[in-house]
């Protein structure tokens, strides 16, 4: 049987496969080095169904990594490469890891987790480059393996923990995860991502997002699966951006929009030497962009710019082209073929289009998810068994576009009347004075909860109560008068995820923090 890493290296053995800024690995050494690594943990006991993690940024070594997971019926963990040594150890622990591949510049993190916070059921930890520790060093430990295909190769894949909003993260299982089911499940996850997402099988991703996420890793490792070649990052330079798609000759990429917002602000200089005429698309989701953000990147990048709404549990579920959304800004899309999308009121009825409720997604193959460990959230999380919200509410216009209101989580209810965030934070943002916005509700005996703004401003502008006036007053032109804020907090930065999502609990706790009822 030909597994499809070694088929790649058959057909291009010297084809460069990955790029990190260290250096470059072709078909031939990677499908090497995932053989190696895969007799070199089956040595170690590690089999079909266990599980490993990885902690570390961007390279070509985490790619490995991933590569041997897959073949090898392993369920690999990217851990956040942001955590403290208490939330690794809980990651580790919970997952049930036996191996941990560790990066250099975070060893000492990972020394404490192991020390002082208990990792149990590890094995060992094996550390990616850097000087020489008490731990496994990575390329001798590989080198120490066969190069020779191993036998018995089936399906593994990864199993990733969403941050949450409250609590622990969880670990998401998805129901066609079948450790050591066929390659070529996952061989066609990799084809019919692409095509569904219009990237060339031949061409070159850009990943400049943590693949630790859930959509960094769909939009680099399933298109590497299909022979994509794969240019990374550890860190997203916009400048360095621009030069990395035309010198790889890059045709696809994923980004958010806080990454839109840095490349738009690039200078002329930067910008005038650009010439993009390799991209064929460019994605963006994860979270909410603001719509002049996207008005902006479409008139410089043309219609390649399209977006998707999805999750970590139910993938992706619709798509929006550059067209569609400029004729109905702010939609996220038709729901793609795979999936059917209703729209639920509190009694789990189905609305009908322009009604505001929760979204529900059924997957039409058949696919659905757990929490790992945490069945109560599983069963929160469902509506029936197959039917599922990733929390958000929206809603569809009358040619059957999904529109996204906020998520349930967020929804501000003021005098009985629901108010979602995302749409004044729209509204805020399209202010020239007003660089990031976040909206949330405090904390009013009258009402039961007010509308709070915080906001992040352009250069050249300054926070006072004449600038908080004129804001307020702009959302009083655009929206009900219900909607304007009350109040405006002016933030020197927000809590953002470098994938884009805003921590607004950070904002709004200290808010609540002294009252008796947190909504």
């Amino acid at each position: 049987m030909t597994y499809f890493c070694n088929k790649h290296a058959t057909a291009h053995p010297e084809h460069t496969a990955v790029v990190d800024e260290r250096g470059a690995t072709s078909w031939s050494v990677l499908n090497d080095n995932t053989n190696r690594l895969i007799h070199q943990l089956r040595a170690d006991g590690i089999n079909t169904g266990d599980v490993i993690a990885i902690f570390a940024g961007n390279c070509r070594e985490y790619f490995e990594v991933l590569m041997a997971a897959t073949h090898a019926g392993l369920l690999c963990v990217p851990v956040n490469w942001h955590f403290t040594a208490d939330e690794l150890a809980y990651v580790m622990t919970d997952s049930g890891a036996k191996v941990c591949f560790v990066e250099d510049r975070f060893v000492d993190i990972a020394r404490d987790a192991r020390d002082n916070h208990g990792m149990s059921g590890l094995k060992r930890i094996v550390q990616i480059r850097g000087p020489h520790t008490e731990f496994t060093q990575y390329a001798n430990w590989r080198a120490q393996g066969s190069a020779a295909e191993p036998d018995g190769q089936g399906s593994g894949g990864p199993m990733f923990y969403t941050s949450g909003t409250t609590g622990r993260p969880k670990g998401v299982r998805s129901s066609n995860q079948k450790p050591g089911g066929p390659l070529a499940m996952m061989e066609m996850m990799g084809a019919g991502l692409s095509v569904m997402l219009n990237i060339p099988a031949d061409g070159t991703t850009l990943l400049c997002g943590p693949v630790y996420h859930s959509a960094q890793w769909a939009f680099s490792f399933l298109p590497l699966i299909a022979g994509s070649q794969v240019v990374m990052r550890h860190k997203f330079d916009p400048a360095e951006t621009l030069k990395l798609i035309d010198a790889h000759k890059v045709t696809n990429v994923h980004l958010v929009p806080t990454q839109f917002h840095r490349l738009l602000r690039l200078s002329e200089k930067d910008r005038s030497t650009y010439q993009g005429e390799s991209l064929q698309v460019v994605w963006h989701g994860a979270a909410p962009c603001p719509n002049e953000v996207k008005r902006q990147m479409i008139d410089w990048w043309g219609p390649v710019v399209r977006e998707y709404y999805g999750s970590t549990e139910g993938s992706i579920v619709s798509i929006a082209t550059a067209e569609d959304w400029m004729q109905r800004p702010g939609t996220v899309g038709k729901p793609s073929a795979l999936v059917e999308i209703t729209i639920r009121g509190e009694d789990g009825s189905v609305l009908p289009a322009g009604q505001h409720g929760q979204i529900y997604v059924k997957n039409r193959m058949g696919t659905d998810f757990e929490y790992h460990n945490a069945p109560e959230k599983t069963k929160a999380a469902h509506l029936e068994p197959g039917v599922f919200t990733f929390g958000d509410i929206g809603y569809f216009d009358i040619d059957g576009y999904l529109y996204l209101s906020d998520r349930k989580i967020d929804m501000i209810i003021s005098g009985g009347v629901n108010i979602y965030p995302a749409e004044i934070e729209g509204v805020l943002a399209m202010h020239p004075a007003v660089q990031d916005a976040a909206v949330f509700g405090i904390p009013n005996e009258e009402f039961g909860e007010e509308v709070k703004a915080a906001v992040t401003l352009t250069a050249g502008n300054l926070a006072g109560d004449a600038l908080a006036e004129e804001l307020m007053q702009w959302v009083r032109s655009k929206l009900a008068g219900y909607k304007t804020p009350r109040s405006i907090d002016f933030e020197t930065e927000m809590p953002r995820h470098e994938t884009g999502k805003l921590y607004k609990r950070l904002l709004r706790d200290r808010y609540w923090q002294n009252s008796e009822r947190k909504i």
